[in-house]
């Protein structure tokens, strides 16, 4: 089913591969375009049946309980972006010649669905800080007086963002690495990789082919591919797409900027890359205090977010007054209280160590709150490039003895609590024993570095936990 088939979808026989976020409305905007549409799903719990019944009131094929044989007849595979490439649905569909898309690639096909003018996509990927960045490019965008979203793995369906009834000038697009995997086609007006970690190696099954999938993002640019000059993967994966004659490699640093590069100046957001003689010329956008918070990784985002802006043609003003107007998400180097003249900041959106060495580096003195699901992860970098900082250290969670044992090697003087819990009430414990070590100047940090799932239902509950506990000391 190549491009040219995909305003023609009466009666084409696509399988939707997963119930839920991005599954039901696939099924349900290809039923309406009047495609034979059969779900297919691995489990067959209760939601799950809710669900099938109520696409199959529409006259949706559900098959649950079984997510491995590919339905006879299949011309096309819709596919929720967590499935893995190595599920036996995808070994039948490649051995029966039947392409799989995911729902980015479904909703980049439809985009001009019924003589629609689609707007442009401002792309943006990278282990940490895609959230932050989508949000901080669309503020800006906005303040450009620009019709925009924040959309795609942010939450906000990109199905819904192209067919919906509100027209944009721009989209502001967040893609992980699973969505890009399932997107072959995808030509953003310009995008960013922010950094690169380690990170759902089990997805992907190396590290080599998490990175090649979040190169994708680069493929067919049209302006600039965006990169970290302090993250040299990320000017590689550049180096090897396939982009439009024209398109330009941009960076961005904390440091002073060279030609064709954003980076920071004497507290100012410099560019050198979208003005006339980039040799000799630099245009100021905005100073660092307009960023929040300013932490160095977060300023790293706003510079990305405003090279994306910049090569969409939005002008210098426009940067600062997007930064500015920008707030940024609950959980990210949130600070919920000083108390004792010590700072107490929520950073549990650091579920992994490349996110909580970020959070970490933000602050000269810190007693540190982590653990929980490591993921497979080790702590050794981590521990080793952040153990000066370290005033003290909390550990809680079902892996806290992997963080214990990098202390132990590469920190060895710094005081460590071991609570032995993994109960939600171990969150007051942890703050309790965090403000004992504490001394005035310092900085209480709950940044993880570990998944929730062992102790909360997610990391925002894993936060709201934290906060609550902060409140009980300053009560």
């Amino acid at each position: 089913m190549g491009s040219q088939e995909v305003t023609n979808w009466q009666g084409k026989s696509v399988t939707v591969a997963g119930l839920g976020v991005s599954g039901i409305p696939a099924a349900k905007v290809l039923h309406g375009l009047g495609a034979l549409v059969t779900v297919v799903n691995d489990g067959d719990d209760e939601r799950a049946r809710a669900q099938a019944a109520e696409l199959e009131a529409l006259g949706v094929t559900v098959r649950l309980g079984d997510g491995a044989t590919l339905p006879e007849g299949t011309e096309l595979i819709v596919t929720a972006p967590g499935w893995q490439p190595d599920k036996p649905l995808f070994a039948a569909a490649a051995a029966a010649g039947v392409p799989v898309w995911g729902d980015v690639e479904l909703a980049w096909r439809l985009r001009e669905l019924d003589g629609r003018k689609a707007a442009p996509w401002l792309a943006v990927t990278g282990t940490n800080g895609k959230t932050t960045t989508v949000q901080m490019l669309a503020s800006i965008l906005k303040a450009a007086g620009l019709r925009t979203a924040a959309v795609g793995n942010i939450g906000v369906s990109l199905l819904d963002a192209v067919l919906g009834e509100q027209e944009y000038d721009v989209l502001a697009v967040e893609l992980s690495s699973y969505q890009l995997h399932w997107a072959p086609s995808l030509r953003a007006h310009s995008a960013a990789v922010l950094n690169l970690a380690p990170d759902h190696l089990d997805w992907h099954g190396s590290m080599e082919a998490y990175a090649a999938d979040k190169g994708r993002i680069y493929e067919g640019n049209r302006v600039a591919c965006v990169y970290n000059v302090a993250d040299k993967a990320t000017e590689d994966l550049v180096r090897a797409a396939d982009v439009e004659e024209g398109c330009r490699a941009v960076g961005f640093t904390l440091g002073a900027p060279g030609p064709s590069q954003l980076g920071v100046v004497d507290g100012i957001l410099v560019d050198r890359a979208f003005v006339e003689n980039r040799q000799k010329n630099a245009q100021e956008l905005a100073e660092v205090s307009d960023v929040r918070p300013p932490a160095p990784h977060n300023i790293a985002n706003a510079l990305a977010a405003a090279a994306l802006a910049r090569a969409f043609g939005v002008p210098p003003r426009a940067v600062r007054d997007g930064l500015r107007d920008f707030t940024p998400d609950a959980h990210r180097i949130a600070h919920v209280a000083d108390v004792d003249e010590v700072a107490y900041v929520d950073d549990s959106k650091a579920t992994n160590t490349h996110a909580a060495e970020a959070s970490l580096a933000a602050y000269e003195s810190i007693v540190w709150i982590a653990g929980g699901l490591a993921k497979g992860a080790t702590f050794d970098e981590l521990v080793a490039r952040s153990a000066k900082r370290l005033r003290g250290v909390v550990l809680i969670g079902a892996d806290r003895a992997l963080i214990r044992e990098a202390l132990a090697r590469h920190a060895p003087e710094v005081p460590v609590v071991d609570l032995d819990r993994t109960d939600t009430g171990a969150m007051l414990a942890a703050v309790q024993e965090a403000r004992r070590l504490a001394e005035p100047g310092d900085t209480v940090l709950l940044a993880p570095a570990c998944a929730s799932m062992d102790m909360f239902a997610n990391y925002n509950k894993r936060g709201d936990a934290f906060a609550e506990a902060v409140r009980e000391l300053g009560a």
